[in-house]
């Protein structure tokens, strides 16, 4: 409730960027105060061992993780964990520094739960993100990277900003994103066509064949909503053949249906409730087009357990929340995560993955 309040009478009041960076600078403060810390975790961070599970070798408390995009340089892993989140994606990472967009380039729906941003990459570069993710972790969680190619980078040489990516996070990473997804990137999207695709994806794994100092990490893939059906197929079959980790189902969409007319105009992705369905339907496709042998983590319009119940029960095995943690608070984690105890008391299964893919 005090949250809320904050929300509306003070953050709603600044632009959306604006009152999203004063958030992240707090949590960034916070999180280098270990009594700060201490408290917060006390607070925040809940655990139900009927919750957790496993993807590619890494061991997740819970499917609850924040989502790309909301600390993009690794400024406030360590807050974000003592809120609760089991595992947390910074980025999206660019090889080298470069501001994104022109502002204004984020707004709110307030009354739909979404947000529409076109930041379009901002970022440090890797070398901060390296250096922060050296640092020792006060609490167990999973940290990944998702990284993209910088905005000067022409498509035809984007497979040698990804390798170099994965070559300097490697050892501070547990596992990568390779996002070839935000529509706030000219041309980006066109890497998803499968030719593409697969060039980067093999420039990334044959870091592990030409570096064997290198630690593995597994690589995910994430994909817009506004692909095809055929093409997600195609696209779920050739992460098969390439035994890429898993899939990251969906980032933001160009869908402006359920935006209102004055808000519809401004350019970017959409996240939040309204992406919801076209989220589900993608992870339900992709959970049959690989018979459920490619994991899939689901993000879009998750906001409550019920969201997150609906979503395993589609096939996903994890979820991230991104609009759903801004609405929600720095109680979010917690609320869904007991909230899901309740919902496991009620239907009597003793582990999520019981349901896994039972509606697909």
């Amino acid at each position: 409730m005090l949250y809320r309040a904050i929300f509306e009478f003070a953050l709603s009041r600044l632009d959306a960027e604006q009152a999203h960076e004063k958030v992240l600078s707090l949590l960034d403060r916070l999180g280098r105060r270990p009594l700060a810390l201490d408290r917060l975790q006390r607070r925040y961070r809940r655990s139900d061992p009927r919750l957790s599970c496993s993807i590619a070798g890494l061991d997740f408390a819970h499917p609850l993780g924040l989502a790309a995009g909301w600390d993009k340089d690794a400024r406030a892993v360590d807050a974000l964990m003592a809120l609760g989140f089991s595992h947390i994606e910074v980025g999206t990472v660019c090889l080298r520094p470069q501001p994104g967009n022109p502002k204004p380039r984020m707004w709110r729906a307030k009354k739909q739960r979404a947000l529409i941003n076109a930041l379009g990459f901002p970022s440090q570069g890797v070398e901060p993100v390296v250096v922060r993710l050296s640092r020792p972790r006060s609490l167990p969680a999973i940290v990944g990277v998702n990284i993209g190619k910088n905005r000067s980078t022409p498509l035809e040489a984007a497979a040698a900003d990804y390798r170099a990516l994965a070559v300097l996070l490697a050892p501070v990473a547990d596992y990568f994103t390779i996002n070839v997804s935000s529509p706030n990137t000219p041309g980006l999207r066109d890497l998803q066509r499968v030719e593409q695709l697969v060039e980067l994806i093999d420039a990334v794994q044959a870091i592990w064949r030409t570096t064997a100092a290198l630690p593995k990490r597994p690589i995910f893939v994430k994909l817009a909503p506004d692909l095809d059906d055929i093409e997600l197929v195609e696209i779920a079959k050739l992460c098969l053949e390439r035994r890429v980790d898993g899939i990251v189902a969906t980032n933001t969409t160009i869908d402006r249906q359920w935006i209102p007319a004055q808000l519809a105009a401004h350019p970017g992705g959409v996240s939040g409730a309204p992406l919801r369905a076209r989220a589900e339907a993608v992870v339900r496709l992709l959970y049959r087009a690989t018979d459920g042998k490619l994991p899939i983590i689901g993000v879009g319009g998750i906001a409550s357990a019920e969201d997150v119940v609906r979503r395993v029960r589609l096939g996903a095995r994890l979820v991230q929340a991104y609009s759903g943690f801004i609405y929600g608070g720095p109680g979010f984690v917690r609320q869904v995560i007991t909230d899901l105890g309740k919902i496991a008391d009620r239907q009597g299964w003793c582990r999520l993955e019981e349901i896994l893919g039972a509606d697909a």
